[in-house]
């Protein structure tokens, strides 16, 4: 809900306010930038002013601006605002205005920040919450209504934000995903098989800065067109999210190697096909200037990610292996899937879980796993990745 005649959005940032002058600076350029681009790619009408600890959207659609705020990596929360004068008079005015229009019973309360020095207003963020809770009262009665005050759990609650040129009034404070802006880390190259996992990973990575990389190993006769699309569409929608950086897909064709593996290894064919994979995602790294590979991958969620197995199949690689799942239970995954909009594709029915043997290695040895697979894994890896197909987002 918001103020009649709202028509700037208040924008805050949390993490980014622990960071040295300089980088906090930086940071606030960059997720001022990243909100930009969103808004444009949903066709919302706002410009954003950055001022210190706070963005601020200047639209004449605050709704949308809001939507497209709190989908913005690095947002706290942000609400729809009407500005008034910095005086108490102009607030409580402004107060009981809206009051009168949102208003519909129930409980209410008046919670005010007075930001700045002290010397700034005659009157304090106590004057403005007992003043003001006096204003939405009076203008209760007036119309009819029957105000009751709860400052603990009350129904509806008028925020005010007291600065020294401007006063900020508002109703709610819509969450965002917190983070850190994109941009702001080096980017990290994303196993995408387009299941409920890899992408909630790759989310999380876009949430602490990283930009990601997505990389799909197309599995031949084991996985299948319906496989390949699930993956292309989980991207869509995670770039949906940061339409200013490129998630072009790379797909490695593994169709080869997943045929040689079922045919020449039984209980460890899992872990050698996840080292080939890992293999394929160093390189692109490389080609890419990308820091390391992730997955999503979580500790004993399968029989290839029992905490030995995780260590046999990352001696692949040199680079480092993130997993932002790691510790994640499936069901906390799988909730977050269907909140970022993941879900539904990537619970398309495919037929890879045909490449998992019916005994699997739960406890791997390096040692003996490496005298099993094939002796040229990785340089099939690498010609495997230097042969990736680029496929650009479609817009």
């Amino acid at each position: 809900m918001h103020p009649p005649g709202a028509d700037i959005v208040l924008v805050r940032h949390g993490e980014i306010g622990t960071k040295s002058e300089q980088v906090r600076r930086s940071m606030e350029e960059r997720l001022a930038t990243n909100l930009s681009a969103l808004l444009a790619d949903r066709g919302v009408d706002g410009s954003v002013e950055r001022e210190r600890t706070r963005l601020f959207v200047h639209t004449d659609e605050p709704s949308a601006a809001v939507e497209a705020a709190t989908d913005t990596f690095g947002v706290v929360s942000a609400s729809a605002a009407v500005r008034t004068e910095p005086t108490l008079d102009a607030i409580c005015e402004g107060l009981a205005e809206i009051a009168r229009e949102r208003f519909d019973g129930g409980t209410f309360a008046v919670d005010a920040r007075r930001a700045g020095q002290q010397s700034a207003h005659d009157f304090s963020s106590e004057d403005i919450e007992s003043d003001g809770g006096a204003a939405v009262w009076a203008a209760i009665e007036a119309a009819g209504g029957d105000p009751a005050v709860d400052l603990d759990e009350p129904d509806l609650t008028f925020h005010v934000e007291c600065r020294r040129e401007v006063a900020y009034l508002f109703l709610d404070k819509q969450a965002g995903p917190g983070g850190l802006p994109v941009g702001t880390q080096e980017s990290v190259v994303v196993l995408l098989s387009g299941g409920i996992d890899s992408p909630v990973a790759a989310w999380k990575l876009l949430k602490r800065g990283c930009p990601v990389v997505p990389v799909y190993v197309d599995l031949g006769a084991y996985g299948g067109p319906d496989h390949r699309a699930r993956a292309l569409s989980t991207v869509e929608t995670l770039a949906s999210y940061v339409p200013n950086f490129d998630l072009s897909v790379r797909i490695a064709d593994g169709g080869d190697v997943v045929e040689r593996l079922s045919a020449e290894l039984d209980a460890r064919r899992m872990l050698a096909l996840r080292r080939f994979m890992l293999a394929v995602g160093a390189r692109i790294a490389e080609r890419t200037d990308a820091v390391g590979v992730a997955t999503g991958e979580a500790i004993g969620q399968k029989s290839s990610q029992t905490s030995a197995n995780l260590a046999v199949t990352d001696a692949a690689v040199d680079c480092p292996v993130f997993r932002p799942n790691l510790t994640a239970d499936k069901a906390d995954i799988t909730q977050l899937a269907r909140e970022i909009g993941t879900f539904e594709a990537s619970t398309i029915p495919t037929g890879c879980n045909r490449v998992a043997p019916s005994l699997p290695e739960t406890n791997a040895d390096l040692h003996a796993l490496r005298e099993r697979e094939p002796d040229d894994l990785f340089e099939r890896a690498r010609a495997v990745a230097e042969r990736a197909e680029v496929v650009a987002r479609d817009r």
